[in-house]
């Protein structure tokens, strides 16, 4: 396949491969601008992303361009300019958001662009509304313990006239030993 009437190297071609496959494999990706950012600096943000799963790369935007056409993603290229670095998260939606806008936060000079989940494109905003959302194991937990508290509730109702006529039983026990002594 020819790049801009040029026909990729080998290389590019294993690059452009490679990215389809993340673009293909991720449930989400944030794109961001690392100008103003260090080795040591991308080292250090990928490690933090890398502990949840994420990889962060620095792409050429005509290879991911390439790369977005193959997997049939219309949505990505327009929003390929400047200095790239895309987030590719494989997990959930919230955690990658919250990752993602942690890690960048001592960063300033990084810019955070927008994201894609699936087929919505997110600007900033909306991402760091995500962020703030609980992860899905939480919302999950959640929902587990309202269905477990009416359960309860019920069993208890069942259990308290039967607590009561203990007591009672307890109660005239005790008159009966008292009176006959």
């Amino acid at each position: 396949m020819r790049i801009g009437g040029i026909v990729p190297t080998p290389k590019k071609r294993t690059t452009i491969d490679r990215l389809r496959t993340e673009l293909a494999e991720s449930r989400g990706l944030i794109l961001t601008s690392y100008r103003g950012l260090s080795v040591a600096d991308l080292a250090a943000v990928r490690t933090v992303l890398r502990a949840e799963g994420i990889t962060y790369r620095v792409v050429k935007n005509r290879l991911m361009r390439v790369a977005a056409n193959e997997a049939g993603n219309t949505t990505l290229p327009s929003h390929l300019t400047g200095p790239t670095a895309i987030a590719f998260g494989h997990g959930d939606e919230a955690v990658l958001a919250k990752t993602v806008l942690g890690a960048l936060k001592a960063y300033p000079a990084a810019e955070v662009r927008g994201a894609i989940l699936g087929s919505s494109i997110l600007d900033l905003a909306q991402l760091t509304a995500l962020s703030k959302l609980p992860t899905r194991e939480v919302l999950l937990a959640n929902v587990a313990g309202a269905f477990q508290a009416p359960v309860q509730q019920v069993a208890r109702l069942f259990a308290a006239p039967l607590q009561k006529l203990g007591y009672a039983l307890g109660g005239l026990q005790a008159k009966r030993a008292a009176d006959g002594a």
